[in-house]
């Protein structure tokens, strides 16, 4: 397929239907859903939609109830204007979760994320302690964390998180005059394997991505913002994640030089953390590994 082209029919879970779901005033997200039993909500993470959980979703879908949103502001879900700092909030976009279980019928639910999306499920297991049951975060550090261990030249490595703070404009205007580019960076250089990505999904995230520059700028900028604020606030009363918490992290031993296991300690007394030799997207370099954690972790 040729870079940059959006594919004649963009790829889907098989198996798992879709609908759109709407979780606040003009914002729906579109959710595919797929199988029976306890439910588990799965997000996706950048630069990906839902469909970087492809090969989890049919495994656990043989006794779950599984269910994969396009994010508010990714992928065919909704993109409202940026107006004030919580528009993609991560207490925003985890209220738009719980609502979209609530109006799938389900008011408690295991939940599941993924880079981006593990900051949402993250905020929603504490905010929502009564409605998620299991929680689990693939690669990522809680949003103060993150802010804390990026210092000197390491710091480059979270060079789109300090393009992306930036105040509306410029970062708007780098990224749209070459978008394929930008996100298709982060698909080459996060992954230790090309082939996990292929090229009808690839090219279905690039498409994604394009059209959605100014909502993905918008989140990320709240992580600067108002995210942090949230989480200041929940570690200064001693709010905790309640419940079972698994995360899963890529191996990076002493290179980045912080402890990624006793940061998320802090955060989740209940913790499983397992390291995973693999690239960045986990669910799709190593699912037959993920779906064993997702799956330990719901028999806690």
């Amino acid at each position: 397929m040729t870079p940059g082209t959006t594919p004649a029919t963009p790829p889907v879970i098989e198996g798992f239907t879709y609908r759109r779901v709407p979780v606040a005033d003009g914002v729906s997200l579109s959710v595919a859903v797929g199988g029976s039993g306890p439910p588990i909500v799965l997000l996706h993470g950048f630069p990906q939609t839902h469909l970087m959980w492809r090969h989890v979703a049919a495994d656990l879908a043989a006794d779950h109830t599984v269910i994969c949103p396009d994010l508010r502001g990714y992928g065919a879900s909704d993109k409202p204007a940026e107006t004030g700092g919580s528009t993609y909030s991560k207490r925003t976009m985890a209220a738009d979760v719980v609502e979209v279980a609530r109006a799938l019928g389900h008011d408690r639910f295991a939940l599941a994320g993924h880079d981006r999306g593990a900051l949402v499920a993250f905020r929603a297991g504490l905010d929502h302690p009564d409605t998620i049951t299991h929680l689990a975060c693939l690669d990522v550090l809680p949003t103060l964390d993150m802010w804390d261990v990026l210092h000197g030249v390491t710091a480059a490595v979270g060079f789109h998180l300090y393009l992306m703070a930036q105040p509306p404009g410029l970062p708007e205007e780098l990224i749209a005059g070459a978008p394929d580019a930008f996100f298709g960076y982060f698909l080459d250089i996060w992954t230790n394997d090309p082939q996990a990505i292929p090229a009808d999904v690839r090219a279905a995230y690039l498409d994604a991505c394009r059209s959605a520059v100014p909502s993905i700028v918008a989140d990320y900028r709240a992580s600067a913002g108002v995210d942090v604020d949230h989480d200041r606030a929940d570690l200064d009363t001693g709010n905790r994640l309640k419940m079972p918490v698994a995360v899963l992290q890529q191996d990076w031993g002493s290179a980045l030089g912080f402890d990624a296991a006793a940061l998320w300690s802090a955060w989740a007394p209940d913790l499983r953390h397992t390291p995973v030799t693999c690239g960045h997207f986990m669910a799709e370099e190593a699912p037959a590994e993920t779906a064993k954690a997702l799956r330990d972790l719901l028999a806690r």
